[in-house]
């Protein structure tokens, strides 16, 4: 948790900076928009975009594993259950007596 704060911390400070370093205006051509910003901002909101874009990407497949992960746990603890009722069936044999022989 405190790594996390530490962490998160010196990322917005490191924002800050870049921010305050990219001041120059610019325009950003795309088809037949044009968007004018500063620098750091197209840039930061370019990365939050592709972040974005890779999460959706990702999703599916997260969905998918999850679901597979749910379905091995269900099918672990049927057979878990299984092996216990048959391990409770079976009572243990005793050991021949010196006796007999």
């Amino acid at each position: 948790m405190l790594f996390s704060l530490i962490a998160g911390i010196i990322l917005g400070a490191l924002s800050v900076l870049f921010a305050l370093q990219n001041v120059a205006v610019i325009t950003v051509g795309f088809f037949a928009w044009q968007i004018t910003g500063s620098l750091a901002l197209v840039l930061l909101t370019t990365l939050v975009t592709g972040v974005v874009i890779t999460l959706l990407v990702l999703l599916p497949s997260l969905i998918r594993d999850d679901m597979y992960l749910s379905v091995m746990k269900l099918q672990k603890k049927e057979l878990e259950d299984e092996l216990a009722k048959y391990k409770s069936n079976t009572a243990p044999t005793p050991p021949p007596s010196p006796a007999s022989f």
